[in-house]
């Protein structure tokens, strides 16, 4: 093992920042997407229920089926592989963020209104704050399930460490088969572990103490 890694280390450095690179630009987008949806069911009551039914319905699909539905669509490479995760990524967040703006108090929202503040300045200034430590757990969840998702999509050719996954299950028998599963698969646990560290330091920034008591 040790002489595979240096041998390779370069590579696999190369590929642990793809893999990492991957995953956030896809969490970024999806987490953009799934509070902008979640202001619009909070805002029209009806939707809170096809949206819940959307996320359980989307979490069910398995991944590589997608992705076979994707390579016709988007071609192979890593646009279909941002598009697959960030799919995933969504889900959680957006029942997170669904979840905590709802359970913002309605009173808080209403002293907004009667100090004059708009509907942008309240939403900012009241509702996600106040939200965001549930909204922060469904993006630390997101993250982790996006590690294992973006591990997929080197099967369309994404970067990754993926694509090292794979290249030990096609040469199973091989010399070095074990070594490029064991490799990849330790490689995206130590990332997802250092994201979720960078997540939950960032939840300590970001969520007052007040609301964290």
């Amino acid at each position: 093992m040790g002489d595979f890694i240096a041998s390779r280390w370069t590579d696999i450095v190369f590929r642990s920042y793809q893999h990492a690179s991957l995953v956030i630009q896809s969490v970024f987008i999806a987490t953009v997407i799934a509070i902008a949806l979640a202001v619009l069911v909070t805002s029209i009551p009806k939707l809170e229920p096809i949206a819940n039914t959307i996320s359980t319905i989307g979490l069910t699909i398995p991944s590589f089926a997608l992705l076979g539905i994707l390579i016709p669509l988007a071609g192979i490479g890593a646009v279909t592989s941002m598009i697959l995760v960030a799919f995933y990524a969504v889900l959680p967040i957006l029942r997170n963020a669904t979840v905590g703006l709802l359970g913002v108090d309605r009173t808080l929202i209403e002293s907004a209104v009667g100090m004059g503040m708009k509907p942008w300045t309240i939403f900012w200034r009241v509702r996600l704050p106040l939200a965001w430590p549930i909204i922060l757990t469904g993006l630390r969840v997101s993250t982790q399930m996006s590690m294992g998702i973006a591990a997929v999509a080197a099967y369309a050719l994404g970067p990754g460490l993926g694509s090292y996954i794979f290249t030990g299950l096609a040469q199973i028998g091989g010399k070095n088969a074990l070594n490029y599963a064991l490799v990849g698969t330790i490689g995206i646990v130590i990332i997802a572990l250092v994201a979720d560290a960078v997540l939950v330091l960032i939840g300590r920034l970001s969520i007052s103490k007040g609301i964290r008591a």
